[in-house]
């Protein structure tokens, strides 16, 4: 039996047969010479093109199952992508400078985009190089049919390939798919979103599947661990042990509180980016939203959200959790998210530069649309506002007074809004940490993204493959900025959450307990592992953990105490 670790995509546990599929992502494209006299011909072959690949999306997106949740945003982003005048103007204007043919214009303009996209910094950018290989190859296709359909698909089958685009997958017979191994992508690709709103549990980001894994052999997909297992014993350990777990940590675990054998309580909740998974996060337990990042409801669409758009948005996420608390970050833009809304400067250094709250206070009028939006949303229910990437308490002050003037709007317009709404600060840069006890006073509670938090204080550009190694958020810095702020927090009576990597890594929980963390978000398929994990273990345990962990000097002795569970006195 083989075990493969990969990034859990799509929840959910199966087991069947593997069947390796090449993808057709990456044709074979031929460079022909195209007399001058000729190249408004190849034009006309790529409009054609276009308008015969803009009709199939559209028949898509009509066609889409209500139950798929994103599809139809997704067809609608690639119907975006087919027909941005900038991208045929780059086409035609190839086709010209090159003498070159569509398919070749074509192929070379779509690259250089995805390139462009796949060494951004944010996973999410990344990630839609696929949705551009995409819709290349439709075009492809209708200007030169020359690729296959998917091959039919035999019964319970665990499809195992490089990579697969989403058109792929809508063109697979889903009833026969089991389940989805793939060697690339990320949580966040347009395939996982469909896999998700398909019930298909989905491991990606594996790196070697493709190699490891030979068709026909058995194969167990645990979409919620991102666990594959491959083997003649791996179905006896499917239902035996998988599935097992499963059960408990869905079942048994997810009405039980997350609390300490002593009886210390703390919160487990979820971290989202759009309202679709906000339906799914119960299911596991979740006790709220900790994090809604709001910028990616700005991302998936190049037109401007208008404040009944995003008030929609918002409170179908407020509604699907019930009486639960919903924590909502205003948009963390710019750096490495571009939003089609806001037009921005390149920049030397984005991620140093004019994004997050700096943008939005110089944006009086985008910021309050927001938070209006919010304030209506969170009438009658309970709703916070977090504000990204606070350095100093000038900033806090400003975006205070923000809110103030969006609540007299409303009430000028006799709309119902949330009067005493929660306010709180995002702890991201050392700045913040260092004058946590400042910004905690005119604060309603904190929370710490660690995400950022490791990549400013250690000046480490965590997607560069040459230092990410240096990302640790073990570092015995980073533990001592969580505890200064933590204690800074409970010193002015108010809560602290946790809402980077760090809340979902297993090895972290007992020391954050012991740090004396009030409130964990994270991915929700991760609470089940994480508050078992609690609940077999004491306040005395974590403390003593913590102590040890704090009177360290380098990472390796923090990683060794942690992950070997030294916790006991």
């Amino acid at each position: 039996m083989k075990r493969l670790s990969g990034i859990p995509a799509s929840s959910g546990i199966s087991a069947g047969i593997a069947c390796l599929y090449q993808s057709k992502s990456v044709p074979e494209i031929s460079r022909l010479h195209i007399p001058e006299s000729q190249c408004e011909c190849e034009e006309l072959r790529f409009t054609a093109a276009v308008s015969e690949a803009s009709r199939e999306i559209q028949a898509l997106c009509e066609q889409s199952d209500p139950s798929a949740g994103d599809s139809t945003a997704i067809f609608q982003a690639h119907l975006m992508m087919i027909e941005d005048p900038e991208f045929h103007r780059q086409i035609r204007n190839h086709i010209h400078r090159e003498h070159a043919n569509a398919e070749w214009a074509l192929w070379e303009c779509s690259a250089e985009l995805a390139h462009k996209l796949e060494i951004s910094p944010e996973p999410y950018l990344r990630e839609r190089a696929a949705d551009i290989n995409d819709v290349t190859h439709r075009i492809l296709n209708c200007l030169s049919p020359a690729y296959a359909a998917p091959e039919h698909l035999e019964e319970n089958t665990i499809l195992i390939v490089h990579d697969l685009l989403p058109s792929e997958l809508l063109a697979l017979d889903r009833t026969k798919l089991k389940g989805i191994v793939s060697d690339a992508g990320g949580a966040t690709s347009h395939t996982a979103i469909l896999a998700s709103a398909f019930g298909i549990p989905a491991v990606v980001g594996l790196h070697t599947a493709m190699q490891e894994i030979n068709s026909g052999e058995l194969v167990v997909v645990d979409g919620d661990s991102g666990q594959v297992i491959v083997g003649a014993d791996a179905f006896d350990h499917y239902r035996t042990s998988i599935l097992k777990r499963h059960k408990e940590d869905w079942e048994s675990l997810r009405d039980l509180p997350a609390q300490t054998l002593d009886g210390h309580r703390v919160l487990l909740k979820a971290n989202i980016g759009n309202p679709a998974e906000a339906e799914h996060v119960l299911q596991y337990g979740a006790e709220g939203v900790g994090l809604f990042r709001s910028e990616f409801l700005f991302l998936r669409t190049e037109h401007r959200l208008t404040e009944e758009d995003q008030y929609r948005d918002y409170r179908q996420v407020i509604d699907a959790l019930g009486e639960r608390p919903v924590t909502i970050r205003t948009i963390d833009c710019g750096g490495d998210k571009i939003l089609h809304s806001i037009q921005l400067d390149d920049e030397k250094n984005p991620l140093l530069g004019w994004r997050a709250i700096r943008i939005m206070l110089a944006r009086p009028d985008f910021f309050k649309t927001q938070i209006r939006a919010i304030l209506r949303a969170a009438a009658g229910k309970t709703v916070e506002i977090l504000f990204p990437l606070i350095s100093g308490v000038e900033e806090l002050i400003q975006a205070r007074e923000f809110v103030e003037e969006a609540k007299q709007e409303c009430r000028e317009k006799k709309l119902p809004f949330a009067e005493n709404i929660s306010i709180g600060s995002m702890i991201e840069v050392p700045a913040a940490a260092v004058t946590a006890d400042i910004l905690a006073e005119y604060s309603d509670f904190l929370s710490i993204g660690t995400n950022d938090l490791v990549q400013y204080t250690l000046a480490v550009d965590r997607n560069n493959e040459k230092v990410n190694y240096l990302a640790q958020p073990f570092h015995p810095a980073i533990i001592r900025l969580i505890k200064r702020t933590i204690d800074a927090a409970h010193h002015a009576g108010i809560k602290v959450t946790l809402c980077g990597e760090l809340a979902g890594n297993p090895s972290a929980a007992k020391l954050l307990i012991g740090l004396d963390l009030d409130v964990f978000s994270m991915r929700a398929q991760s609470i089940p592992t994480i508050k078992q994990i609690i609940r077999q273990t004491t306040l005395e345990e974590c403390h003593h953990l913590a102590k040890q962990v704090l009177s360290s000097t380098t990472i390796q002795q923090v990683i060794a105490l942690v992950e070997a569970g030294a916790g006991k006195p």
